[in-house]
């Protein structure tokens, strides 16, 4: 548990675990150590090529159970991210629970249905695999859609 929380306490440790094709970049002084009202600044290309900035605040942690992410600014119009940690045969469960709401109505709603959803499902794929990997983690992933 201690050496997964240390490895997901870094912000700095993201990008090992996102697939190349997002270009998650950390923009400007990012801190080793995540605590609650940490704001990070980075820079993706979710779809199509165009760059955007996405902000993140965690809004909390509880070391080395869980801790939250949430979007302040970025592709969606809300963005919930509760990583769970705890401890099973053979390594650690990390549960990831998302909660997502889409910009622009019906389009965005179409977009999901052609793209964002296969889209997650490959960065959370691409996560798990990095961490069985890594820890012998088992990632569970959550994912709870509102597209309005």
């Amino acid at each position: 548990m201690e050496q997964a929380w240390r490895f997901f306490a870094s912000p700095l440790n993201l990008p090992l675990i996102t697939p190349a094709w997002l270009r998650l970049t950390p923009l400007g002084e990012v801190p080793d150590r995540m605590f609650a009202g940490m704001i990070i600044h980075y820079r993706v290309t979710p779809l199509f090529g165009f760059a955007l900035r996405w902000i993140s605040e965690i809004t909390h942690v509880d070391p080395p159970r869980c801790f939250v992410d949430e979007q302040r600014r970025g592709p969606y119009r809300f963005w919930h991210h509760h990583h769970h940690f705890r401890p099973a045969v053979g390594g650690i469960e990390m549960t990831d629970t998302v909660t997502y709401a889409l910009k622009y109505g019906l389009v965005g709603t179409l977009i999901h249905a052609l793209t964002i959803r296969k889209r997650l499902e490959e960065i959370f794929d691409f996560r798990q695999r990095c961490l069985q990997r890594y820890f012998g983690t088992r990632s569970v992933v959550a994912a709870t859609g509102r597209r309005n």
